[in-house]
């Protein structure tokens, strides 16, 4: 449906009636917005039994999609002319450009930025700091060695059957 944006559409919808538009939108509902909308309808004259069309305008019309019967393209979006091209690409109050983060992206820096690289401080867990395993066993005491074991400064003891 993407490529019939701004075609000229005819839509059938569930009581015979025939809407002829420009695409201006649609959603996964299949609502469509139309632009310089037609309705065309054939109703039966009370004095004969021909039937006649009759059309009138409705102009933007927002169509529920649980009514449409089927769609099938009229005509492709009129060719812009050198002048309209012209003046679609100067620039002026209006007109709607991308704007970035402030920030180069992954793919030329080679990494994320350092403040977008994981969560802040302090959301998904405590700090790495935290999780580094302590050694003290009081408070302002300096580590104690286990009882044979040695401790920092303090050669091992030999393991028995070993030689010094």
């Amino acid at each position: 449906m993407l490529n019939y944006v701004n075609w000229r559409l005819r839509v059938t919808i569930n009581d015979s009636r025939t809407l002829v538009g420009t695409l201006l939108a649609f959603d996964k509902h299949m609502n469509l917005v139309l632009a310089d909308t037609e309705e065309y309808r054939k109703v039966k004259s009370k004095a004969s039994s021909e039937e006649q069309e009759q059309k009138r305008p409705l102009g933007l019309i927002l169509l529920r999609g649980e009514t449409v019967v089927s769609i099938s393209a009229e005509s492709p979006p009129a060719p812009k002319s050198r002048a309209d091209a012209a003046m679609a690409a100067k620039e002026g109050p209006g007109v709607g450009k991308p704007a970035g983060r402030g920030v180069p992206s992954a793919a030329v820096m080679g990494a994320a930025p350092a403040g977008l690289a994981g969560p802040a401080r302090g959301v998904g867990g405590p700090a790495p700091q935290m999780m580094m395993p302590q050694m003290q066993m009081g408070r302002g005491m300096p580590p104690m060695p286990f009882p044979g074991r040695g401790g920092p400064g303090m050669p091992m003891p030999p393991m028995p059957g070993q030689s010094k």
